[in-house]
């Protein structure tokens, strides 16, 4: 139990940064993506013994916390509508380019369905290919695709200015 018990927290302390950006691109907020983590690692850790020695922690945890948010979303109906326009920074300096696009896709993103959005990170930002991002997900690789067109059609309507970046991911696809 002892082992069991300090194996898990090196695992959390080695990729709670990274759990932590991919649970923030999921909720698009700092709070809930806090949240988004503590509940999975909580409920991974009821069964860590059995994760670990499975020998794919990695995956299993990724898969819990995205699991998680589609629970999440899915027992709650009540839909944040989020603004059109990113919060002013009172910096009183310009922002980069990189950062202006930054937000535009963070805020395009918040208007994706949650399933959507998830397939996104899952295939963009963790690099899966559709396979894994299907097994990830526990749906078909149809679905998979299905949901990655209609979320960058999405895109392309909801954020215009990112069609280089959307025409980008294409190409990669």
């Amino acid at each position: 139990m002892v082992d069991d018990e300090a194996g898990f927290r090196e695992f959390v302390s080695a990729r709670l940064g990274r759990l932590s950006r991919i649970a923030y691109l999921l909720t698009g907020d700092h709070h809930a993506a806090e949240d988004l983590v503590q509940v999975t690692l909580v409920k991974v850790a009821r069964h860590w013994r059995r994760v670990s020695q499975a020998g794919a922690p990695d995956a299993y945890v990724r898969r819990a916390l995205y699991h998680e948010h589609v629970s999440s979303w899915r027992g709650r109906r009540v839909l944040e509508m989020p603004t059109t326009d990113p919060p002013e920074r009172g910096t009183g300096r310009d922002e980069s380019a990189e950062a202006v696009r930054r937000i535009v896709l963070r805020t395009a993103l918040a208007k994706l369905a949650p399933g959507q959005r998830a397939v996104i990170v899952l295939r963009y930002f963790e690099d899966l290919s559709e396979a894994d991002t299907a097994d990830a997900l526990g749906c078909s690789v149809g679905s998979v695709k299905s949901q990655t067109h209609h979320a960058l059609a999405r895109l392309r309507v909801i954020a215009p200015e990112l069609a280089e970046l959307i025409e980008d991911s294409e190409v990669l696809a």
